[in-house]
């Protein structure tokens, strides 16, 4: 499905780590860390085991705890509504706009002004399980910038100051992307980049929390190193922590990648630009849509439509038959069966989510991908089109 890009200077990169000390919380991740805040634009950037755990780390350090809601998309991976769960929050989900897949702004301003005026209104946006029960509060927003595409943040961002809530933009599949000039990262309170190999940029695992608060930056790194406090001796511990840190190996690869990311994401573009010229106008898929606030998409994976009466399942398998991978994205979240099983969810709740989930399919895509590769899966997709 998709392959890190990844050169000699890489490796060298590392191999200059192994040879040397320390291999961890060393002046590569610090290296890392200040290159990556100048590159998104934030005054804080804080190295993190994998996007995952920035995303916990971010619910902790906006103070979001037990009976607390957070607004968030049903159209994502599983792990931007699990970390609320971590600290026995609870995702309010709504629903997504149809053309990007990101979360409706307009359904999210109804939704906070909804919870906050209370009662009836309120009750209407909460889990099924949860419409009886009281002690809930409203902290927070956790808008996802959908497979490299900005949020539409501005709308967001007005509806959640308005009642001070925190917004945290979960930014893992979109590095480097802009929305309206301003880079993704920059957009909410905090934010959330990952590095897994699928990503843009990768370190293996890993991932980086950005921000302009200071304090909420030094709890980051706190969280993300056992509770350990920048002025406390090894074996003192001043909070709760976790083991979430990245270690030098990481960043040093992070560190070159970073270097390359330009490049990395021209490479990316020119492949989702071939995938477009071939399949425009092939009959039964809906190619990607990229908004016009997106002022730079950055590619993360690249997902067609089937069209009824296509069956997305079955021109699955027939691409598997011919050697040609693909995945479903996204099976919506709401009806995966942890949370059927929690909150009582079903099918119907959140229509748009659903559509896409049944519809989409991510073709194989990276930035190392060939023209003639490009070629031969577009061959076998009109192949099982037809």
């Amino acid at each position: 499905m998709s392959g890190p890009d990844l050169t000699e200077m890489e490796t060298e990169a590392v191999l200059s780590v192994m040879r040397g000390q320390p291999l961890a919380l060393g002046p590569r991740l610090r290296e890392f860390e200040e290159r990556f805040s100048d590159y998104v634009g934030t005054r804080f950037a804080v190295g993190i085991s994998s996007g995952t755990a920035g995303l916990h780390a971010s619910v902790v350090a906006a103070g979001i705890g037990e009976n607390d809601l957070v607004i968030t998309t049903p159209f994502s991976f599983v792990a931007s509504a699990n970390i609320m769960l971590y600290e026995r929050a609870v995702p309010v989900f709504v629903d997504v706009r149809e053309d990007t897949g990101c979360i409706d702004p307009a359904l999210v301003a109804e939704a906070i002004d909804d919870m906050v005026r209370g009662g009836k209104a309120a009750s209407r946006w909460l889990p099924p399980a949860m419409r009886e029960q009281s002690g809930l509060r409203l902290r927070g927003v956790l808008p996802v910038d959908v497979f490299g595409q900005p949020a539409d943040f501005d709308p967001i961002m007005e509806a959640a100051n308005r009642h001070g809530l925190t917004v945290i933009e979960d930014a893992c599949e979109a590095v480097g992307a802009a929305y309206k000039g301003r880079p993704a990262g920059t957009l909410g309170d905090i934010s959330v980049f990952g590095f897994y190999p699928n990503k843009q940029i990768t370190t293996g695992e890993g991932g980086m929390v950005a921000t302009d608060r200071e304090d909420w930056a030094a709890l980051v790194r706190s969280l993300g190193n056992h509770g350990r406090d920048e002025t406390s001796s090894w074996l003192d511990h001043v909070r709760l922590g976790y083991n979430y840190r990245l270690d030098e190996l990481s960043a040093a690869l992070g560190v070159v990648q970073l270097s390359r990311i330009d490049e990395i994401l021209h490479k990316r573009a020119r492949v989702a630009a071939w995938y477009s010229e071939r399949l425009a106008g092939v009959e039964g898929i809906r190619l990607p849509e990229v908004h016009s606030d997106t002022t730079r998409m950055s590619w993360f994976v690249y997902v067609v439509r089937m069209e009824p009466p296509l069956q997305r399942d079955e021109v699955a398998r027939t691409l598997a038959g011919r050697g040609v991978e693909s995945r479903i994205y996204f099976p919506p979240i709401h009806l995966q069966p942890f949370y059927v099983d929690r909150y009582a969810y079903k099918p119907g709740d959140f229509p748009v989510t659903e559509r896409l989930g049944a519809t989409g399919l991510a073709l194989p895509f990276s930035s190392v991908m060939t023209e003639d590769q490009v070629d031969y899966v577009c061959e076998i997709l009109a192949e099982a089109l037809s």
